[in-house]
């Protein structure tokens, strides 16, 4: 299966998507399955896996009820309060639902920038892997320092960088990024999506050659067996469209096998996420 690890569904809402800022504000409309599916069709994507853009249980609701009803929505990632004390029943609640695999929490928004060091939100994390859930991890280049550490307390756990950790690739900058990326990939349980790359370079003049030099680190890093594709659609029509996205990574790839192809463009997303067909 061809799988696009990583985009979104919402209905827009000026309030609840208020990180929508002007520069993107081709995307402050809703974007539905009904508004992928042709595009996925068009790219000859078999499926996709719908990721949280809200912090709330009403989102991960939402996101299941539209996987229940559009079969090319292989899988969720959901929102759960991790420092629920009620978090283990929620947990135990949600393993019913064989659509959702796993959660995130928009880390790079927080104020505590170590907030995933926090021992209230680690009691949450630990819970995770006996119900087979994952767990995405979404920050700033900033934050990269604390997931070593992170990682390394929760070896069972699966976890998944999402965007390469955002470096400044508008800036040009890499060197900090680098490093902390290779720390990160030392840690066997972590995987990285190669998405989001394009809402980080400058939205109307980013060229393929802009994120070679990001590429070549995170495939040195992590092998191609810890890489998966992801659009991060419908954020990325801001600095383009689908198809141009996907060329991007398919022009960086042409030149690797076709295991390792299909390995990026879908089997490393379905064993990461048990998805099936």
């Amino acid at each position: 299966m061809k799988i696009d690890a990583h985009q979104h569904f919402w209905k827009y809402d000026l309030l609840r998507h208020h990180w929508i800022g002007d520069e993107m504000a081709v995307i402050r409309r809703d974007f539905l399955p009904e508004h992928l599916a042709e595009v996925l069709i068009e790219n000859k994507v078999d499926g996709c896996v719908a990721v949280q853009a809200d912090q709330s249980v009403t989102e991960t609701e939402f996101l299941l009820n539209l996987a229940l009803s559009n079969d090319f929505i292989k899988g969720v990632v959901g929102w759960v309060d991790l420092r629920a004390a009620d978090l283990e029943a929620q947990l135990e609640n949600y393993s019913q639902h064989n659509l959702l695999k796993g959660f995130r929490h928009i880390l790079q928004g927080e104020k505590q920038r170590d907030l995933c060091l926090d021992s209230s939100f680690q009691r949450g994390i630990a819970l995770l892997a006996p119900y087979g859930f994952t767990y995405d991890i979404l920050i700033h280049q900033d934050q990269l320092p604390f997931i070593p550490e992170f990682a390394a307390r929760f070896p069972d756990q699966r976890f998944v960088i999402d965007h390469i950790a955002k470096p400044g690739i508008r800036e040009k900058e890499i060197g900090d990024w680098k490093r902390g990326i290779e720390k990160v990939a030392l840690h066997e349980n972590v995987s990285c999506k190669i998405s989001g790359l394009v809402t980080e370079a400058d939205l109307n003049t980013w060229t393929n050659r802009d994120f070679i030099p990001y590429l070549d680190v995170v495939v040195h890093a992590f092998g191609t067996d810890r890489i998966m594709y992801g659009s991060d659609w419908p954020v990325c029509l801001a600095a383009g469209n689908y198809t141009r996205v996907l060329q991007l990574v398919e022009s960086y790839f042409s030149s690797f096998s076709t295991f390792e192809q299909e390995l990026f463009f879908g089997g490393n997303a379905t064993a990461f996420y048990s998805l099936k067909g």
